[in-house]
C-alpha cells in the first residue's frame, strides 16, 4: 500500500512539474493544439477559417513515424467562441490531409487530399465543423483520384468562379519537388462543389531540369492570385539551393482555367521567404497584396551560408507589395535566434477587420525537450496583428 501511494505522489509531482514546464513555456501566442516530440506525431498544415456567426474555426494535420500520413491522415479541427483566446477540439477527421478551411455559401468546407501523395477530397460541415461528409466517390466529394500534392492555400472567388492551386505528384521523377506539377483547379461559384463535375482542372506543368541554369529543384505549393489586370495567376514556392536569396515563381492561368503556361526567363521573381510555403492574399482598402513568409535575415544568412534556405525557418514577417513583384517587410511577426530547434512555418492567415489573424506550426520548447527539430513541429499556435494597416 505505501509503494501504491508513493507511486501516485510520484505521479502527481511529476504532472504538475510537467504542466508547470508546459505554462512557463513561453510560446508566443495562444496555443491552439500541441504535440510532443516524444509521440512521433507532428503538428502540420494550419488552417484558419471565420464562420458566419463570427466564431474562428482552426485546423491541422498530423504527420511523422507514429502517424497514418502515408495510408490515411488524420486532421484536427478546432472552434473557439473568444476570438482566438481558447480553443476546443470539436472533431477528428480521418482521411484528410493538406487540407483547407473556407467559407461558401455560407457552409464551412474543407479541401485537401486524404494522404501523404494521395486523392484530391473536399468535404462540407453544416454545423460549424463538428461533423462532416464522407467522400467516397464524384458525387460526394472525391474531385480527383491519384497522387496529389497541396498544402492549406487560399480559396479565393473571381470572375464567377472559385479557383485554388494544386499540385499533381505523378511526375515522372518519383523525388519530393520534382515529382510535383503546377495545376489550378476551379469551380462556378454556386456549383455543387462536392461533385468532381463541377470542377474544372487546366494542365499541369512538371519538372524542368533546365530552369534556373539547372537549380531548379521544383516548385509547390502555390497561391491562387489575381493581379489589377485580372489576371489570373498561380504563384509558388520554389526549390533552389544553390543560394539564400530566395525565389518565387508565376504560373500563368487562363480565364476558363483550363490552360496554365510559364515563361521561365519572366516567371521567376525574387521573393523574401520563397523557399517556404507563404500565403498571398489583396486587401482592397490598401490597394495590396499582403503576405506572410519565412524571411531570412541577413545576419541569419551569414551565419548559414550554403545551407538550404528552405531549413531555416526562424523568423516570420509581415510583406507587402503593389504589384506581386516587389514586396516590403513591414513588421517582424515571429523570430528566435536558434535556427535548428525553432521554427515559426507554414502559416495560414485571414483578414478581419483591422486586423490580420494567422495560425503557426510552431517548433519550441515545452519543458519536455522542445520540437524534434525546426520543421516537425510540437505546437500550432494563434495571432493577432492588430491594425496592420497602420504599419504603412
Amino acid at each position: 500500500m505505501k509503494k501504491i501511494t508513493a507511486l501516485l505522489i510520484c505521479m502527481f509531482i511529476c504532472v504538475y512539474v510537467t504542466a508547470q514546464q508546459y505554462e512557463d513555456r513561453k510560446v508566443p501566442g495562444n496555443v491552439v493544439a500541441y504535440s510532443p516530440a516524444s509521440s512521433g506525431k507532428y503538428i502540420g498544415s494550419p488552417s484558419l477559417a471565420i464562420l458566419p456567426n463570427g466564431d474562428y474555426v482552426a485546423s491541422h494535420d498530423l504527420f511523422g513515424p507514429e502517424s497514418n500520413e502515408h495510408v490515411r491522415a488524420t486532421s484536427k479541427i478546432y472552434t473557439s467562441k473568444n476570438k482566438g483566446k481558447s480553443w476546443d477540439e470539436i472533431a477528428e477527421i480521418d482521411g484528410a490531409f493538406w487540407s483547407k478551411l473556407f467559407v461558401r455559401q455560407g457552409k464551412l468546407w474543407f479541401i485537401g487530399t486524404d494522404r501523404h501523395h494521395g486523392n484530391t477530397l473536399v468535404r462540407l460541415s453544416e454545423d460549424g465543423g463538428k461533423s462532416w461528409t464522407s467522400p467516397t466517390n464524384g458525387s460526394n466529394g472525391l474531385i480527383l483520384a491519384g497522387e496529389y500534392h497541396c498544402a492549406p492555400m487560399p480559396i479565393i472567388e473571381h470572375d464567377g468562379r472559385i479557383w485554388r492551386a494544386m499540385e499533381s505528384a505523378m511526375g515522372p521523377i518519383k523525388k519530393w519537388g520534382k515529382r510535383y506539377g503546377a495545376f489550378m483547379l476551379s469551380a462556378p461559384l454556386d456549383a455543387d462543389l462536392l461533385n468532381a463535375n463541377s470542377w474544372t482542372s487546366s494542365n499541369i506543368l512538371y519538372y524542368d531540369s533546365t530552369y534556373l541554369d539547372g537549380n531548379f529543384g521544383g516548385w509547390l505549393e502555390g497561391n491562387a492570385v489575381v493581379d489589377k489586370n485580372g489576371q489570373m495567376w498561380d504563384m509558388l514556392r520554389v526549390d533552389d539551393r544553390s543560394t539564400l536569396e530566395e525565389k518565387a515563381a508565376r504560373v500563368k492561368i487562363s480565364d476558363d482555367g483550363k490552360t496554365a503556361t510559364f515563361d521561365p526567363l519572366t516567371g521567376f521573381i525574387a521573393f523574401p521567404g520563397g523557399s517556404k510555403k507563404f500565403t498571398i492574399r489583396y486587401d482592397e482598402t490598401t490597394g495590396l497584396y499582403w503576405t506572410i513568409a519565412n524571411v531570412i535575415p541577413e545576419e541569419i544568412k551569414l551565419a548559414n551560408e550554403g545551407k538550404n534556405p528552405a531549413g531555416i525557418r526562424n523568423t516570420q514577417a509581415l510583406f507587402s507589395s503593389p504589384d506581386l513583384t516587389t514586396w516590403d517587410q513591414r513588421k517582424v511577426l515571429l523570430q528566435h535566434p536558434d535556427v535548428v530547434k525553432h521554427g515559426f512555418q507554414y502559416v495560414d492567415w485571414v483578414f478581419n477587420g483591422k486586423d490580420i489573424l494567422f495560425l503557426s506550426r510552431t517548433a519550441y520548447e515545452d519543458g519536455m525537450g522542445g520540437a524534434h527539430n525546426n520543421h516537425d513541429a510540437n505546437f500550432l499556435t494563434f495571432h493577432r496583428i492588430k491594425k496592420f494597416r497602420n504599419l504603412l
